[in-house]
């Protein structure tokens, strides 16, 4: 039988609104992530880590209510009980909003990876699984082969010309670029075009 398979994508939700439901450093760990990814932060909780208060976040100090997850796009359930963070979940599930459960992935519909970001590139592994630690090492051995951000520059810069060329010579010029990008990651000549 086959195992289903999750989703991977990147998706650009600047500007939307996220809940997040728990004060604890996990919580902690998600806000920073949603922040990073430009969205705007509500943090639910009756106790909140003194670093979420130096954030911009909206803080409310207070259990959660199930009217919270109203406009969100995103909801994280992180606090430290397995009953608030089932109920958050169910209430996300059920309004059709991405949800992480922090403390059972798989409950959710939203999982956060292991990422490695270098010169625009961005790196997201997971393991499908509850290895944390093991999609973490494996985004660690992956960084050690991005290559750094002038190179990524340069090809852009060589690909943007290319594209500008006839078709002959374009497809001249992309063909060089790929074997210097696979050379450069120490892959073999050829490989998928």
């Amino acid at each position: 039988m086959l195992r289903p398979v999750s989703l991977a994508a990147f998706l650009d939700l600047r500007g939307e609104r996220a809940l997040v439901v728990g004060g604890g450093p996990v919580a902690l760990r998600r806000v920073r992530t949603l922040l990073e990814a430009g969205l705007r932060v509500t943090v639910v909780a009756p106790e909140l880590h003194p670093d979420l208060l130096g954030l911009p976040v909206r803080a409310e100090r207070r259990p959660y209510q199930p009217g919270d997850i109203r406009d969100a796009r995103v909801v994280v359930a992180a606090t430290n009980s397995a009953a608030v963070n089932d109920a958050v979940t169910a209430d996300a599930r059920v309004a059709g909003v991405l949800v992480n459960h922090a403390g059972d992935a798989a409950r959710g519909t939203l999982r956060f990876p292991a990422v490695v970001r270098r010169g625009g590139m961005q790196v997201a592994v997971t393991t499908g699984r509850e290895l944390p630690l093991l999609a973490r090492a494996l985004g660690e051995r992956v960084a050690a082969l991005l290559p750094d951000e002038a190179a990524v520059n340069a090809w852009a810069g060589r690909r943007e010309r290319a594209l500008s060329l006839a078709p002959a010579e374009r497809e001249r010029e992309l063909a060089g670029l790929r074997a210097d990008i696979r050379a450069a990651l120490g892959l073999v000549a050829g490989g998928a075009a």
